[in-house]
């Protein structure tokens, strides 16, 4: 059965043969070399099947969702950011429920502790004209509180070669999880049905490539790949899960949260705390919503369901990255020219620390060298919806973006518990050449070495501003001892805005774990690449000026760029 044409390919097709289990281990040589022998073949390759989880489903008890005090008035919206004006909320009936979108202290919450969105909604912007593509196990694209926004025409089902990404109903729940994420997004507003979405007024679309026993490397390139086109040539937005794993995971070894191409998105609680499925690592730029442990502490997130019902306890950091997407459309109704790089500035610019705080007490919240908070979970904090489409409103064309291989270190050493090794790299930030960065965006260190258990290293980087990132920090369930990492990207945008001149140092440390029989593991390290990415004129030159007390973190970045200190 042939199950898709490839993407920018006229000539290339995936095939599925019922006669070949997908859980066969070894490879299927008799099938292979009769296509390779067919006259009109060019070339066969079979696919290695693996499975993709979902990221969510955590357990809330029931009366998480009940008894949610809803107030619906008529409130003045005053941010330094927008004009004060009287705001209509929605009537929608699990309005109430949705803390994230306003948090009046719901279910023990704090607060004000929410996504700014009212005050965004007060602005005009409701994500008219925007489209967020939901790429997961299907939509339930006839939900009453879907419908109305489901763009057909953006939507494709690669599981199933068609054009009806419906989710397959094999139960009450397990094929929702598109259909929640598409409702935090873009459910209708004052229709009498669940809530409403961040952008009620996008529209959304479905790519169903999750719901079937195993998955490939074409049909998730397919799914990415889909619309290459997008937003008339200027590219798509993509937004990532930084992932369930919790303290014990990394989401630096997740290769899409870890790429500088994508928005890599946290969640935290109603009342602040850290999730307990959050992942920490330091490529996750912000962070949204999302339930935390079974306690009377935390609420659920609340959207639509499978069976055109309602639903008050979605979960996961995966019910965090719509709640991101439904931000980026407002935003993009605000100015429809911003690329990926304006988004992510955006985002630096404009999250808040707010009450975020790791419930561990292992990450805190530190300055880097442009004076720009971040912490190891929440990134630069979390999100506020109405300080991003306002900036986003003004926003100007960002510099060029250029990439500078600052240097590379080649040199097998041993290392293991009590002997840690430690690198440096001097770099100019390539200056005098084409590929000249003088300030930072993204960092990667692209890392080759072995270990006789892989979860027993962790990895620090620190700027030339000493801004010390953790760029893989230990992972139990890791007893890898045999590929460690080849030339792995591991990535942050902690130093986001310092300069790159100076002195880089990578320390790489053996670290023993807790229960492990035995403790006396020894890695080599192979290879160290710099990788920066980045301006070389200061980035925020040509952004408008702004009053004192409105987007405080730009002008205190664009005062640092401009100082002495920062002069290259």
């Amino acid at each position: 059965m042939m199950l898709l044409q490839i993407l920018g390919s006229d000539s290339t097709f995936h095939f599925q043969h019922y006669g070949v289990p997908h859980a066969r281990v070894r490879r299927s040589i008799s099938h292979t070399r009769v296509l390779r022998s067919h006259p009109h073949v060019k070339s066969a390759v079979q696919q290695t099947g693996f499975i993709r989880q979902k990221r969510g489903y955590k357990p809330l008890i029931d009366a998480l969702s009940k008894g949610v005090d809803q107030k619906l008035a008529s409130i003045a919206v005053n941010d330094k950011a927008t004009q004060t004006a009287e705001v209509k909320l929605p009537t929608d009936p699990d309005f109430g429920k949705e803390w994230y979108l306003r948090n009046t202290g719901q279910s023990k919450g704090v607060p004000g502790l929410d996504l700014n969105v009212v005050a965004a909604w007060s602005m005009g912007y409701t994500g008219k004209g925007i489209t967020t593509a939901i790429m997961d196990d299907g939509i339930d694209y006839l939900h009453e509180d879907l419908k109305y926004n489901y763009n057909a025409d953006a939507s494709y089902d690669f599981s199933s070669n068609d054009p009806y990404p419906y989710p397959r109903y094999t139960d009450t729940w397990f094929n929702s999880h598109g259909t929640r994420c598409a409702g935090e997004v873009a459910a209708a507003r004052d229709n009498n049905v669940c809530g409403v979405g961040v952008a009620y007024g996008s529209m959304v679309a479905g790519l169903r490539m999750l719901d079937q026993p195993f998955m490939t490397d074409l049909i998730e390139a397919n799914a990415m790949g889909h619309m290459p086109n997008g937003r008339n040539g200027k590219g798509n937005i993509y937004v990532w899960a930084s992932g369930d794993g919790g303290p014990n995971d990394d989401c630096n070894c997740d290769g899409y949260a870890a790429s500088m191409w994508t928005v890599s998105i946290n969640s935290a609680t109603n009342d602040g705390r850290t999730a307990g499925y959050d992942e920490s690592c330091s490529s996750t730029l912000a962070s949204t919503f999302s339930n935390g442990k079974s306690s009377s502490h935390d609420a659920g997130v609340a959207t639509t369901d499978l069976y055109n019902n309602c639903t008050a306890s979605h979960s996961g950091t995966s019910a965090a990255a719509p709640e991101a997407a439904g931000v980026f459309a407002l935003a993009l109704e605000a100015n429809k020219n911003l690329t990926w790089r304006d988004i992510q500035h955006l985002t630096v610019l404009t999250s808040k620390r707010n009450s975020l705080y790791d419930s561990n007490g292992v990450h805190k919240w530190q300055l880097n060298g442009a004076r720009l908070e971040f912490n190891h979970l929440f990134g630069y904090g979390v999100m506020d919806a109405a300080a991003m489409a306002d900036l986003a409103r003004q926003w100007a064309s960002l510099p060029e973006r250029f990439h500078c291989t600052a240097g590379t270190i080649t040199q097998e050493r041993e290392f293991s518990f009590g002997k840690n090794i430690r690198f440096t790299i001097d770099s100019n930030g390539c200056a005098g050449t084409e590929n000249e960065v003088n300030y930072l965006e993204h960092v990667q260190a692209y890392i080759t070495l072995r270990a006789s258990y892989r979860g027993c290293v962790t990895m620090y980087l620190t700027s030339p501003m000493n801004t010390t990132s953790m760029i893989l920090s230990q992972r139990p369930n890791d007893d890898d001892d045999k590929n460690g990492f080849t030339r792995w990207p591991f990535m942050t945008t902690h130093t986001w805005a310092e300069v790159s001149r100076g002195t880089w140092t990578l320390d790489v440390v053996m670290e023993p774990i807790l229960g492990l029989k035995n403790n006396l593991e020894t890695g080599i390290f192979k290879e160290w690449s710099l990788v920066l990415h980045g301006t070389r004129t200061p980035p925020y030159t040509d952004q408008p000026r702004m009053p004192a007390g409105v987007h405080e973190k730009l002008e205190m970045v664009r005062r640092a760029h401009e100082s002495g200190v920062f002069m290259v």
